[in-house]
């Protein structure tokens, strides 16, 4: 495990333009905290990917503009990293089909860089039907079958159509509930990035996370006990001290993915809200400066999950183990993120 204990005094305005010229590395970044995992069996994720390709292109999921993206992705690598425990390989491929297919949502109804028709003006309206496809609309029977028609002609929505009804097979009604709700709160994260870019609103460091705490991979870890074979009962879930070590762990991997994608989103959109961003335009600082202070607030949370983990993982069996199902996706998806290359560099900070 790595600790930071970097200074982050750098006095000037942000210099985009530097940044971008300069050297690009790779590996994990340098004084982040994390937890070191072993590397993901090569041959699970090759069958995963597989098997996630052949659903993708029997949905008939990927946009014509969606081209050499899913290797480079690595779908299957990732859930593996993610879910060491995963009682088997189906149910590591539905991990991938529904981060395959939030991924497909985000892509195509979000990201105006991407080619994808997406836009964050009336945002809204797309992502309503989306959570629909994971909510089922109920009405009168002749507009309940044009709901289901128009779910199956569109490919975000039958992604998550799919998926989630492949998910809710093998998890109980109550997990695949929580699913939904969490997917809602990514929307609701969605709605709030996209309004702020598009008024050109540049929130305080404390508003970006709050956002990046709905918008964030919370989805992704509120399946891991159904993918490890087993269900922290609602009652326990909702309490509060578990709520929060699952938010903690959440808000971390989220911080982790603003780093790593720190270099990749200057460059397709130097505008792009992130933390180091968001930082230095509210200091005054330069972009080290505020690279660094984000490493720096990333390992404060993950030392507190650590920390209150810790403390939790001793009242019972179950919630030690679901604490550590966490840690198991935090630790993986970072292992992710040092090591893919395709997608991720580092700036030359150090």
């Amino acid at each position: 495990m790595s600790t930071s204990s970097a200074g982050f005094r750098m006095p000037g305005p942000p210099n985009i333009a530097s940044t971008l010229r300069t050297r690009r590395r790779g590996g994990a970044v340098p004084g982040l905290r994390y937890r070191q995992v072993a590397p993901a069996d090569p041959g699970k994720a090759a069958e995963v990917d597989r098997r996630l390709e052949e659903w993708a292109r029997r949905l008939d999921l990927f946009p014509e503009a969606w081209q050499g993206d899913f290797s480079g992705f690595q779908f299957g690598r990732a859930v593996v990293l993610q879910h060491p425990q995963a009682l088997d390989l189906e149910r590591l491929t539905v991990a991938g089909e529904l981060l395959l297919a939030e991924n497909v949502v985000d892509s195509c109804y979000c990201e105006e860089d991407e080619g994808r028709g997406g836009s964050r003006r009336g945002l809204g309206g797309p992502l309503i039907l989306a959570q629909s496809a994971l909510d089922p609309f109920h009405g009168i029977p002749e507009l309940e079958e044009e709901w289901r028609q128009g779910v199956r002609a569109d490919g975000p929505l039958r992604s998550y159509h799919f998926a989630l009804q492949d998910y809710a097979a093998f998890a109980t009604p109550s997990q695949s509930d929580r699913f939904v709700h969490d997917i809602a709160r990514l929307h609701l994260g969605y709605l709030a990035e996209a309004a702020w870019m598009e008024t050109g609103y540049l929130p305080l460091v404390w508003e970006y996370l709050v956002m990046r705490q709905f918008n964030n991979f919370r989805p992704c870890l509120s399946i891991v006990d159904a993918v490890d074979g087993y269900e922290l009962p609602e009652p326990v879930y909702a309490r509060p001290e578990i709520q929060r070590v699952t938010a903690l762990a959440c808000n971390a991997t989220t911080i982790v993915n603003d780093l790593y994608s720190f270099t990749k989103e200057l460059a397709s959109d130097p505008d792009h809200l992130n933390l180091p961003q968001v930082i230095a335009r509210n200091e005054h600082c330069g972009l080290k400066a505020a690279y660094l202070k984000a490493v720096e607030i990333h390992n404060r949370i993950m030392e507190a999950f650590e920390e209150e983990s810790a403390v939790l993982s001793a009242t019972s069996p179950l919630v030690e183990r679901y604490v550590r199902s966490l840690s198991d996706w935090v630790a993986g998806n970072h292992e992710w993120h040092a090591t893919n290359s395709h997608r991720y560099h580092l700036p030359d900070y150090w």
